[in-house]
């Protein structure tokens, strides 16, 4: 008897610990969410548009369906308007009067009765047309459907949500989905100033932004892991799926994160690197890496639930890596790899007409010099670049495989 129970109370715990969402399911859910927010209905997303409130009213009708709380101002949405000064060196106003551009964050939650909330986030917007941030140089305009940026981020988000509402935990969760991340972090600015849970009851937030294009070398970029000396006790831990980690310490960056690490919270974003397609209108659903994105929220996953058991994580102050970038006028026309931890600068794109392209660069060659200039990482190449002028000739070094070949370019 005595045996029979103990069976049962494994059997108990072990079906305690399931999680119930499988990577099949999440396949599943993760292809719906980007087919539907990558799809030319939306045209792409912008804010204040017809696309960006399909988009919203899609994501709350998700939440609601997980059985999320609505956490917004109304219901699920919390509604700010963008007033956009003429002025380019100006700051846009962000508030809920006056005339200006309506945006609307998407906001569930989950009450688990704890005294603090994991907030995690991902904005949903994209570029439109194009217009302001596109790198297209077609003829025309296009829809920008940012499968990648962002309706990845925000499957995941939505996947996210949908596999902690069927988890016990020790804390809150707060699911927000952001508008106007693509203008200046428009929606989060608001969202971290204007909370509908405490700003100081938020032990951390996480982003995701761009990550459903893994390569094959599962690099896997987080950015600030210096804002808590708890992330590099934990981010190493959790990487079963043998992930290629490449990790930031600040807590500035281009997303979302940024806004709620200037209220002094912990923050990690998750980004698996740039491509060609980065804001042109090729970046589409049928590009993106589903077993690579399942790899992604699975690892984020695990990340959450060893730190269950902790109480308030401490905040640290990091450098801001962006404030010493060299100043530069000109370009090679090459897409870099940012997750790239070898020397030199290795190329993930090569855009036609451009220099690079001119010089008969490839995708995959690792520039090692520029002029006179050693390149031994990014910094360096962009220090590089800030010595030239539009005109300007000169010769760039790199390697191809195990073949180092020199160039002439012209910038």
């Amino acid at each position: 008897m005595k045996r029979l129970y103990t069976i049962l109370a494994l059997a108990f715990l072990a079906s305690a610990c399931t999680d119930f969402t499988t990577d099949k399911e999440l396949m599943t859910g993760l292809k719906e969410d980007i087919t539907y927010l990558a799809s030319d209905d939306l045209e792409g997303r912008a804010i204040g548009t017809d696309g960006e409130v399909l988009a919203a009213k899609y994501i709350a009708d998700k939440f609601r369906e997980i059985g999320l709380e609505p956490k917004g101002t109304d219901r699920y949405f919390q509604v700010f308007k963008v007033n956009k000064p003429s002025n380019p060196h100006e700051e846009a106003v962000i508030g809920t009067n006056g005339e200006g551009i309506s945006g609307r964050n998407v906001v569930g939650y989950i009450d688990n009765g704890a005294e603090y909330t994991i907030a995690l986030g991902a904005h949903y917007d994209h570029l439109g047309y194009g217009n302001e941030g596109s790198l297209y140089r077609g003829e025309g305009q296009a829809i920008h459907n940012g499968a990648d940026d962002n309706a990845s981020g925000t499957a995941a988000l939505i996947q996210l949500a949908e596999i902690y509402a069927g988890k016990k935990a020790n804390y809150n969760f707060l699911f927000v989905a952001f508008s106007g991340e693509e203008n200046g972090l428009w929606g989060s600015n608001y969202y971290s100033k204007n909370s509908t849970v405490s700003i100081d009851s938020i032990n951390y937030m996480i982003n995701m932004d761009m990550v459903g294009r893994l390569k094959e070398d599962n690099s896997l970029a987080i950015y600030g892991a210096g804002t808590s000396p708890v992330w590099n006790e934990v981010i190493n831990k959790v990487n079963y799926d043998s992930l290629k980690l490449v990790t930031t310490e600040s807590g500035v960056g281009p997303s979302d994160h940024t806004s709620f690490y200037l209220q002094d919270i912990p923050v990690l974003h998750f980004f698996t690197g740039q491509h060609e397609d980065y804001h042109r209108p090729t970046d589409d659903e049928d590009k993106i890496n589903y077993p690579g994105m399942i790899k992604v929220i699975r690892y984020i996953e695990r990340l959450i639930d060893n730190l269950d058991d902790k109480e308030r994580l401490a905040f640290t102050k990091t450098k801001d890596d962006s404030g010493d970038s060299p100043r530069f006028t000109v370009s090679l026309g090459v897409v870099p790899d940012y997750l790239y931890d070898g020397k030199g600068m290795r190329i993930d794109g090569v855009t036609e007409g451009k220099p690079a392209s001119a010089a008969g660069m490839e995708k995959g060659d690792v520039v090692m010099k520029l002029g006179d200039s050693t390149i031994v990482d990014m910094m360096g190449y962009m220090r590089a670049l800030s010595a030239f002028e539009s005109g300007d000739e000169t010769t760039v070094e790199f390697k191809r495989g195990e073949e180092i070949k020199t160039a002439k370019v012209k910038f």
